[in-house]
């Protein structure tokens, strides 16, 4: 085939070493036969938080199956049965060839499996047999796993072909984790029931887990106790007393699920079941000798190996953590990531965000980061942004592109594995990392640390931008007027006074235009205070067209407004206020209300004395205006003549400034 043969892998816990060994397989199938591999990751189910899970799972809904030719599913790792089902479903409706791991459920699909029954029917059988166990106790997997189903009904079974009988204390249900084992021999303790023989186990992790449980207890094993797990991973090889297990050949499982999947897609026929073998490991834990002992040698440079890789990566994620703790905005959290996440190999590493990652939604000063309706939770935005598409140590960042195109870069070559891993706070989805062709988020046990310290340093980044756009919003409201949306007096004082210093220093001339409202009284007695408001309104668009070329105007009390500007002359003020006289004939041809928006305005264009204060022009051209008000002879509009008054608006002024 000329085309690129395009595949999607379905996982989750892929730092787990069943799925390590079936992705290893997958990968070099995939590289033999030049086929791109995509690898849709999930770290669900470990930390029993649902916001978590959701986070997690987020990732499968990122799958475009349109760019797909084939899919390969290892949902027997997804503790979900929800987003399993919803996976199942979508798979389902695409009609591409599927080949899915250890699972005889779905007809449609080729399934590639070993036999549980006749693996986990052979440890039983052996302890009862070998070893003359009669009292025999059971931690199985999930029930809703096929896997778990299969080896729970084989001990059921050959126990009763024993004539053993079975007890339901005797036996725990777990989830595959290693918490289950240690669980599972408390409950057994604490049951009342005669100690068993024997605890059988329907995985490693929960073996190794119980067996450590027991020596808790005081038990010895296989002294004491007889523990059996299954899988045969490099810890039960490697623990001492080696546990009596299950070997499969996960490796040749993944290879098999690629090659079959490659099959279909070119248009071979397999059939629907290719069952592999595995061979019971009979070893220390139920006091056999191993028939191959793993060699000291090789274990000591196995062990090294690991220990020195675990130093490394700590060391890498400690700086992250570190330095990310120091970052302020999201340019330098970028820059961090970037210099850091270089240090590890890639042929590419992409960090994507939704585009409305750091969104503001804001309401006033109802601005609430938990509000789910704020941040993307289900799916991803329609355009991504990849800030970070490193290739070569060069960083190359797309500033946008389609979530259906999952790539942000096309990957270069074929035969490549790439990883997509979720980047999200709790439910609330960020966006995704892709890392191509690299041992890292598989060969790591630090990849999910690591990737979680990026996505909380980007959540706080995130609630930084809130942060300052709060304030900002506080800010606005300290300076802004609500009704009239120009400055308030706080924004005046605040604007007003470096440009009076300005225009003093620069010995040029400030012009002060102070405006009353006519007539507002009226308006609110005849119309209602929604019309007053409304001319108030009206009046303040008005004035704020005119002020152009730098200068700011601000609602200065109830229905007083004032202009300011630096750089003035004399000529100024007619060309002012013929503007403004035009601009309000304009606005009530325009609203057509009983009643006409009108007011008085008086302006001044005045050098700056080194005795004269902001005020003192304030204050003239305050009585500047007073005198036209005067002049117009509608007493019903004249403001209070109280001798008082300038005094008041005096003090009042000089509090403030």
């Amino acid at each position: 085939m000329d085309k690129t043969i395009e595949i999607a892998v379905i996982v989750a816990g892929i730092d787990e070493e069943y799925q390590n060994g079936v992705i290893d397989g997958i990968r070099h199938c995939a590289k033999m036969n030049n086929a791109n591999i995509s690898c849709f990751c999930a770290f669900g189910g470990i930390l029993a938080n649902s916001k978590f899970d959701v986070g997690e799972y987020n990732i499968y809904s990122l799958i475009n199956y349109s760019k797909f030719d084939g899919v390969i599913l290892m949902t027997n790792t997804i503790s979900s049965p929800v987003d399993k089902e919803n996976i199942i479903s979508k798979v389902k409706a695409t009609g591409l060839p599927v080949t899915i791991l250890d699972c005889d459920e779905h007809p449609e699909f080729y399934n590639i499996s070993i036999d549980n029954y006749t693996a986990m029917q052979a440890i039983v059988r052996h302890v009862i047999e070998k070893h003359n166990v009669k009292r025999i106790n059971y931690v199985s997997g999930p029930m809703a796993n096929p896997e778990a189903a299969e080896r729970y009904k084989a001990f059921c079974d050959t126990i009763k072909e024993y004539s053993i009988p079975e007890e339901y204390d005797r036996v725990y249900f777990g989830d595959f984790r290693g918490t289950d084992g240690k669980n599972a021999v408390d409950t057994f303790m604490s049951s009342g029931l005669q100690r068993p023989q024997a605890i059988i186990c329907a995985n490693d992790a929960m073996a190794l887990a119980a067996v450590e449980e027991l020596g808790n207890f005081g038990y010895k094993i296989p002294d004491d106790i007889i523990v059996t797990g299954f899988d045969n991973t490099y810890n039960a090889r490697h623990h001492l007393p080696a546990l009596t297990t299950v070997s499969r050949p996960l490796d040749d499982a993944g290879f098999k699920a690629c090659e079959i999947l490659i099959g279909l897609i070119i248009g071979r026929e397999y059939p629907k079941n290719t069952i592999l073998h595995a061979s019971p490991v009979f070893s220390e834990s139920c006091g056999c000798v191993s028939a191959s002992e793993t060699d000291i040698s090789e274990y000591r440079v196995s062990a090294y190996k690991l220990l020195t890789t675990c130093k490394r990566d700590v060391s890498l994620l400690n700086r992250m953590t570190t330095e990310l703790a120091d970052t302020q905005d999201a340019n330098s959290t970028i820059h961090t990531v970037s210099k850091i996440i270089n240090e590890i190999k890639f042929d590419m590493f992409c960090l994507c965000l939704c585009s409305n990652w750091d969104q503001v939604v804001s309401n006033g000063l109802n601005i609430d980061p938990s509000d789910n309706t704020a941040y993307q939770v289900h799916g991803y935005t329609q355009k991504m942004i990849a800030p970070l598409v490193l290739e070569k140590n060069i960083n190359d960042p797309v500033a946008l592109f389609d979530s259906a195109d999952m790539y942000p870069a096309p990957v270069k070559k074929s035969g490549s594995i790439s990883f997509f891993v979720p980047l999200h706070f709790g439910e609330r989805c960020l966006g995704y990392y892709i890392f191509t062709n690299s041992k890292f988020p598989t060969k790591s046990l630090m990849c999910h640390a690591l990737m979680l310290s990026i996505s909380n340093s980007i959540e706080n980044i995130r609630k930084l931008v809130h942060l300052k756009s709060m304030i900002k919003e506080l800010d606005k409201l300290y300076v802004i007027d609500p009704l009239c949306n120009i400055y308030n007096r706080n924004g005046f004082i605040r604007n007003a006074d470096p440009m009076f210093k300005h225009t003093k220093e620069t010995k040029q001339k400030l012009l002060i235009s102070f405006i009353d409202m006519d007539g507002l009284k009226i308006i609110n007695d005849c119309y209602g205070h929604n019309e007053g408001d409304f001319a108030l309104q009206r009046l303040a668009g008005v004035i704020s067209d005119c002020c152009k070329g730098g200068r700011i105007c601000a609602r200065f009390g109830g229905d007083e407004f004032i202009i300011i500007g630096e750089n003035a002359c004399e000529e100024d003020i007619k060309a002012l206020e013929t503007v403004f006289e035009a601009q309000l004939e304009n606005i009530n041809s325009i609203i057509k209300k009983p009643y006409r928006i009108t007011a008085s305005i008086g302006t001044i264009v005045s050098e700056i004395a080194d005795d004269v204060t902001l005020f003192n022009l304030i204050t003239m051209a305050d009585e500047t205006m007073y005198a036209k008000k005067k002049r117009k002879r509608t007493s019903r509009y004249l403001r209070h003549t109280d001798p008082t008054e300038v005094h008041d608006h005096e003090s009042s002024w000089d509090d403030q400034t």
